[in-house]
C-alpha cells in the first residue's frame, strides 16, 4: 500500500488582477499549508477504482468524476501505463470550502501514483496536467508556502514566514467558485508588494491587513454566514487577522502561537462549526 497526505491550502491574501480573453481570471496570492488534510491510499489492481471514507466522504458520492480519478487517468496517459489502481480517499476536509480539498487530493494522486506505477513524468508535463485539473493543483503539488500568480501556473518562493498558527473555521455551507467569480464586481487589484520575510506574526498580520481577499465580498453576499464566522474569529483573544480563504466558505484566524489558536478553536467549535488549529507550514 502507498499513502499520501493532502494538506489544507490557505490563501493568506487573494487579489484578482485581471481576466484573460479565454475567460480565466488572473490571480495573485500567498498560499500556505496546514496539517489537517485528506489521506489517499493506493494498492495495485487490474482496474482503476476509488472508494470514499472519512467524515466528508459521503459528500463526494454524487460527483460523476472525482478529481482523483481524472488525475489518475491523465497521469497514466502521459506515462504510457495502464490506469490500474485501487484508491481510497479518506476525506477530512470540508467539500467546496476554499482550502483546496479537491485540488490537494488531485495533487496527492499525481505524487502517489508515480510511486505506485514506478513512472517519472517530466516536470513540465506534470505541471501541464496539474493546471488542466485546476488552478490550485500546481501549488498543491508543491505543498509548501508559495507565491501563486497568473491562472495558477506562476509559482515563486514565498517570503520567509514567521512561527505562527492558523485557526480554520468552516460553517458547513458549500459555495461554488464559479458562482463567486460571477458575483464579483468592480475593478481588478494590483499584485501585492511583499517583503522578503517577516520577523514575527504581528508584522505579517500588519502587511496582510493592507491586502485582502477579493472574493470575500461576493462570497459573503452568497453566504452571509461567512460574515458571522469572520466576526467570531476576530473576537477570539490573540487573533491578529480574520479572513476568508480562496472562494470560501472556510475562514481563518492568524495567531502568534498555537495554544492561542487551539483555545480559539475550542471556543468557536461550540457554534457547531468545523474547526482546526495548526501551525503554519513554512
Amino acid at each position: 500500500m502507498h499513502t499520501e497526505h493532502a494538506a489544507a491550502k490557505v490563501n493568506l491574501y487573494l487579489h484578482v488582477t485581471g481576466k484573460r480573453d479565454d475567460g480565466y481570471h488572473q490571480l495573485d496570492s500567498l498560499v500556505t499549508f496546514v496539517k489537517p488534510g485528506d489521506e489517499l491510499r493506493a494498492w495495485p489492481a487490474d482496474k482503476l477504482s476509488l472508494s470514499l471514507s472519512g467524515p466528508f466522504g459521503a459528500a463526494l458520492w454524487a460527483e460523476p468524476d472525482n478529481l482523483v480519478l481524472r488525475a489518475a487517468r491523465a497521469l497514466a496517459e502521459a506515462a504510457g501505463v495502464p490506469p490500474q489502481a485501487q484508491l481510497e480517499l479518506e476525506k477530512h476536509l470540508p467539500v467546496a470550502s476554499g482550502i483546496g480539498g479537491g485540488s490537494a487530493d488531485a495533487a496527492a494522486a499525481l505524487r502517489l501514483l508515480q510511486r505506485l506505477w514506478g513512472c517519472a513524468v517530466p516536470a513540465g508535463t506534470l505541471d501541464r496536467i496539474a493546471l488542466r485539473l485546476g488552478a490550485d493543483v500546481p501549488v498543491c503539488m508543491r505543498g509548501s508556502s508559495t507565491r501563486m500568480q497568473g491562472i495558477g501556473e506562476q509559482l515563486a518562493p514565498s517570503p520567509a514566514l514567521p512561527d505562527c498558527a492558523l485557526l480554520l473555521v468552516n460553517p458547513g455551507v458549500g459555495i461554488s467558485t464559479a458562482d463567486v467569480f460571477r458575483a464579483r464586481s468592480g475593478a481588478f487589484s494590483a499584485p501585492a508588494v511583499l517583503p522578503d520575510g517577516w520577523a514575527d506574526a504581528a508584522a505579517m498580520a500588519a502587511t496582510l491587513r493592507e491586502l485582502r481577499n477579493d472574493l470575500e465580498a461576493p462570497a459573503r453576499a452568497l453566504q452571509p454566514v461567512i460574515g458571522e464566522v469572520l466576526a467570531e474569529i476576530a473576537a477570539q483573544p490573540g487573533a491578529l487577522l480574520a479572513r476568508m480563504s480562496g472562494s470560501g466558505a472556510t475562514c481563518f484566524g492568524l495567531f502568534a502561537e498555537l495554544p492561542a489558536a487551539q483555545r480559539a478553536a475550542q471556543a468557536v467549535r461550540t457554534r457547531g462549526w468545523w474547526c482546526h488549529a495548526g501551525e503554519v507550514g513554512r
